[in-house]
This record gives C-alpha cells, structure tokens and sequence, in this order.
C-alpha cells in the first residue's frame, strides 16, 4: 500500500491545528486534541496526519468500486 501525501498542517494563533489535505480542509483540532497531534507529530508526518484525519487507504477500494451497487447498475 502506498505511503499517505498530500497533507499538511497550520497552527492557528488561537492555538487551534488545521490539517489540509491537497489543500484542502481536512479536519481542525482544537484544546487536548491538538496538543496531542503537536506533540505525536514527528518523524513521519504524513501517516500521522491521515490517521489523525481518518483519510487513508483501507485496502478495499478497488472491490468496493466494482461491487454492482456502486457501477450504477
């Protein structure tokens, strides 16, 4: 499976973390929860950042888009 990309993160002044994925806004943590993704953030941020963000890869994907419920039929 490959590794995650695309994520990044910005701290707020208000103390509040908003990781972005591509871009875009994936999720903002705020309080206890965005101190314990500052201080687990370290050496490989990307698998960090997916799974604080809940957006990675399960394995299924390719089964799932070829179930007849998903092709439209």
């Amino acid at each position: 499976m490959p590794a995650p990309n695309g994520f990044d993160y910005q701290i707020r002044p208000d103390g509040a973390v908003v990781i972005t994925h591509h871009g875009r806004p994936a999720t903002t943590l705020r309080g206890a929860r965005a101190e314990a993704f500052l201080a687990e953030v370290g050496e490989d941020d990307q698998e960090v950042m997916a799974r604080w963000t809940g957006n990675y890869k399960r394995g299924n994907e390719r089964v799932a888009r070829n179930h007849p419920r998903n092709r439209g039929l």
